[in-house]
């Protein structure tokens, strides 16, 4: 209850009340009591007084019963009990009872006091009558002075002690109504403060659980009010502050969520506290079950766990280029240490460096091909040169055999620079497409009946077959044929005399594309340079090469892209090699080949 800022208020106030009027019930109690016994006595006295002028002429000469008759007459008078004392104590004179059956009456304190002052008075129980009486007792006197006696006039107590007991219970009634009327108006007090209070409570607790629109409209001008507007406030600047940092996560978690570069945080102790999808996916970790698990766990490799270490502990930034698994995938580490509050953390940024390095290793391969294939026509041309220069000249059989020679030679160079350009006009988009629905026989069959000569003159079996019922494809039939010519060239290339090439397309019903292949007899391809077969002046063996630019393959994929299809390869050493690439089927145009 005592929690409970209402009770807290109302009760202390009640119980004041309560207290006060107790001590204002005692205090009326008691005066009204002494009031009473006050005037009581006074009455008494002058009743006291009367009797004693009445009885000196009868203490002067005492005579029978006459005493105890004026005794009697008074007491019916002041309906009062009247005693008549010698000035030795004996009784003379009693109303109420038989007097020859009472006790000397010398030592009462009343007695005492009256034959020593003048007046005496006392409230003690009665032996004689059992209850409390209030007596009161004056001399009797001469004119001369001489004292004949004490009359003492007594009356009981109940009457004095039921009226005071009567005040005192409307007093403690009046108390009764009066604490609850003023505990009423303590809880209304009390609830009228404690209402706003319980209302920002909610509000917290509301603002806590996310209503950042949660207000107090109603607030007096008290301080309660000035509470409800100062939260209110408060309330305000505390939404927009959430909103600002709401929006700046938002946007710091679609950079994260989007960037290129991997990037983990990490504790204190070690522990992921944060890793976007990139870092994720370069270490094929899951996002979510790489939070709070330690950096060890989800890097799984001892050349960035080292490399974290360093960073971390040395707090120094560390950069390290590392090789992830043997698929060659490259990554550049950058761990940061970081210094927030007092708590050390790290950043760490993995970039993957793949590309790049392939990318490289593709330039580097470019220039050297390039270099070797320029070399050999250059340096047949110069040989050429030379020797007509110091004497073919001379012999004219000899100098037309030299300049055939020379011709052949440029040619290849003249053939090189165009399969470069036409590749450099590929890449670029700067080799427009006309496309039409095309029968797959028609992109087919031209190139293969071109190349039957070669492949008849290596002794080789070429054969096209085209199931029936393939549909008619959206493509450039010229630049398709161009691409059937260059694998079926490079299938005779490395096919030995006697094998077979050997053209087929397929396609299933309701599927988007047609797939041609192109299968041969020959040497294979060695698995590891399967992924690299297709780039610009790769060649997978140069001795069994017998010439030619590398060109053809990376001509081939381009055009294939640019028609929206794909191209790969299957090959086993020793077994041979089948080429596939994809066209796109022309929608609503009906069966190409029958």
């Amino acid at each position: 209850m005592f929690s409970n800022i209402r009770w807290r208020i109302a009760i202390p106030y009640v119980i004041l009340i309560l207290a006060a009027m107790g001590g204002l019930t005692l205090y009326l109690s008691r005066l009204a009591r002494d009031t009473q016994l006050a005037d009581l006595e006074a009455n008494l006295l002058i009743g006291a007084r009367a009797v004693a002028e009445s009885a000196v002429p009868l203490l002067a000469n005492p005579e029978g019963d006459a005493l105890d008759a004026l005794a009697r007459e008074w007491s019916a008078l002041l309906e009062a009990r009247v005693t008549i004392i010698a000035p030795d104590g004996t009784v003379l004179g009693e109303s109420h009872e038989d007097r020859s059956q009472m006790d000397n009456h010398l030592t009462r304190p009343e007695v005492q006091q009256a034959l020593a002052g003048g007046q005496g008075s006392s409230i003690r129980y009665s032996e004689t009558v059992n209850y409390d009486m209030m007596y009161v007792a004056v001399p009797v006197t001469t004119a001369g002075g001489e004292r004949l006696g004490v009359v003492r006039v007594a009356l009981p107590l109940d009457q004095i002690e039921e009226n005071v007991s009567r005040l005192r219970q409307t007093i403690f009634t009046a108390t009764l109504l009066t604490a609850m009327l003023a505990a009423m108006i303590a809880i209304a007090i009390a609830e009228r403060t404690a209402r706003p209070v319980r209302r920002l409570t909610e509000l917290a607790r509301r603002m806590a659980a996310g209503d950042l629109d949660a207000r107090l409209y109603r607030a007096g001008r008290d301080e309660v009010g000035e509470l409800a507007r100062a939260f209110n406030h408060m309330a305000d600047q505390l939404r927009d502050q959430v909103q600002d940092l709401v929006t700046e996560r938002g946007r710091l978690a679609a950079v994260l969520e989007n960037m290129a570069d991997g990037v983990i945080i990490t504790d204190d102790v070690g522990r992921v506290r944060l890793i976007n999808p990139a870092a994720a996916r370069l270490l094929s970790v899951g996002p979510a079950d790489s939070a709070g698990r330690s950096f060890a766990e989800v890097a799984r490799h001892h050349h960035l766990i080292e490399l974290w270490q360093q960073g971390c502990s040395q707090g120094q930034e560390r950069v390290a280029t590392v090789e992830l698994d043997r698929q060659g995938t490259f990554i550049q580490m950058i761990v940061t240490p970081l210094t927030s509050a007092g708590v050390q953390t790290c950043l760490v940024i993995l970039q993957d460096l793949t590309r790049i390095r392939r990318l490289e290793t593709v330039r580097r391969d470019f220039i050297s091909n390039i270099s070797h294939e320029l070399r050999t026509p250059l340096a047949s041309l110069k040989a050429v040169v030379e020797t007509l220069r110091d004497s073919a000249l001379d012999d004219p059989p000899a100098a037309r055999r030299f300049l055939d020679r020379a011709d052949q030679e440029v040619d290849a160079l003249t053939q090189m620079v165009q399969e470069l350009l036409e590749l450099s006009r590929i890449e670029s988009g700067k080799v427009p497409l006309r496309l039409s629905p095309t029968a797959v026989a028609s992109v087919v069959a031209p190139p293969v009946e071109r190349l039957q000569t070669q492949a008849e003159r290596n002794s080789l079996r070429l054969v096209a077959e085209l199931p029936a019922g393939l549909p008619l494809v959206l493509v450039d039939a010229d630049r398709v044929q161009q691409v059937v010519a260059n694998l079926v060239h490079n299938a005779i290339k490395f096919t030995p005399d006697g094998g077979e090439i050997r053209v087929t397309a397929e396609w299933q019903p309701g599927q988007p594309e047609v797939v041609v292949q192109v299968r041969d007899t020959g040497v294979g391809i060695p698995a590891g340079e399967l992924e690299r077969i297709f780039e610009r002046f790769y060649k997978s063996d140069r001795a069994r090469s017998g010439g030619g630019t590398g060109l053809g393959l990376a001509i081939a994929r381009h055009l294939v892209q640019a028609h929206g299809g794909r191209i790969w390869a299957k090959s086993r050493e020793g077994k041979g090699s089948t080429f596939y690439f994809s066209l796109p089927v022309a929608d609503g145009t009906g069966q190409g080949d029958s």
